[in-house]
């Protein structure tokens, strides 16, 4: 499932895309119940969510390249 491409809807505040708040994935729209956290890399932040289906994701931001990747999935049930 690492670097499968998705579209994410992000605040804004004191920086551009400061953390996802829904995202499209297959069709379908999630939005993000929680950001649990936050992990930097070169060139890249990472954010671990709990979204609307219960389930837990991984969200990868290229900020050189303003794209968004799903990297980890964990379902709940």
């Amino acid at each position: 499932m690492a670097d499968t491409t998705i579209h994410v809807e992000s605040y804004s505040g004191y920086r551009a895309d400061e953390r996802p708040v829904r995202f499209v994935l297959a069709g379908r729209t999630f939005e993000v119940i929680e950001v649990e956290d936050r992990w930097y890399s070169p060139g890249a932040i990472f954010f671990r969510v709990l979204a609307s289906d219960g389930n837990r994701y991984v969200l990868r931001h290229e900020e050189a390249q303003d794209t968004w990747s799903l990297e980890a999935f964990r379902a709940t049930r």
